[in-house]
């Protein structure tokens, strides 16, 4: 089932922001608590009637099918202009379709850890400890994933980076990453799909900007997975292909469902 709660972004701003929760269907049947992955663009993650271009991740309908051991928490994206891109870039940053991007990301990524979590953990019986805590995204999400994995890994000890929008600050992401300390135990999946770009040298470089923030990961003795999609593209039908590939490495001892 789905829930929605609405919280405020106050440093932001901005008006409340729709939250909405995955449950598994044993939910109310127990008293246990349950593993955690938040994660963004929540509102394109369980249904195609809210998802941005008409298609979703198909969270619901994998989970459903597949496990019921997963709460998943995603959060809706400023639709305003090119708010999103602010809101989840960590550094300043640069496009060429908007040009210069606000580092907002750092007052997203402390909203999750300081607002949105202690939220979640006071409604839901979601487990507070970081082994059992994940951070998850695609595109921009991809990108603040990869940052708030190294910020704040003393509460995420997961998290799954989809063709992660490393470009828009790549040098600045990379030093970031190069001189924060990690827990060992961190887990961390990435992903790029080979049909993402139209130009065989833009593929190339976003595929070494991914191998060099996994090489730091891996400096650092974190366990990663690395993933060229071969037939990717950067979509939600792309991303929901990946959902036992990046949910079944992240929490690998959880329970399945034989149907």
């Amino acid at each position: 089932m789905i829930k929605t709660i609405k919280l405020n972004i106050k440093p932001l701003g901005q008006s409340p922001r729709l939250v909405y929760i995955y449950l598994p269907d044993n939910y109310d049947q127990t008293d246990k608590l349950y593993d955690v992955l938040y994660m963004f663009d929540g509102h394109n993650l369980f249904d195609d009637s809210t998802a941005t271009y008409g298609k979703s991740w198909g969270m619901k309908k994998y989970l459903d099918k597949n496990r019921d051991d997963l709460i998943i928490v995603g959060v809706d994206c400023n639709h305003y202009g090119n708010k999103r891109l602010d809101e989840y870039c960590p550094f300043i940053g640069y496009d060429r379709y908007v040009k210069h991007i606000k580092d907002d990301g750092k007052i997203t990524a402390r909203w999750f850890v300081e607002t949105l979590k202690p939220a979640i953990e006071k409604r839901f019986r979601v487990h507070s400890s970081r082994e059992h805590v994940g951070i998850a995204g695609s595109s921009m999400g991809g990108l603040m994933s990869i940052y708030m994995i190294s910020q704040y890994n003393d509460v995420f000890s997961k998290a799954a980076c989809l063709s992660s929008s490393t470009e828009m600050c790549f040098k600045k992401l990379l030093n970031h990453v190069r001189n924060t300390n990690m827990n060992k135990d961190t887990k961390i999946y990435l992903n790029f799909g080979a049909n993402e770009t139209n130009s065989k040298k833009v593929l190339a470089i976003r595929l070494n900007e991914m191998l060099q923030i996994n090489h730091e990961f891996t400096k650092k003795g974190c366990d990663t997975y690395c993933r060229l999609l071969v037939n990717g593209y950067h979509d939600e039908a792309t991303w929901e292909k990946c959902l036992p590939d990046f949910l079944n490495y992240l929490y690998p001892n959880g329970n399945t469902i034989s149907r």
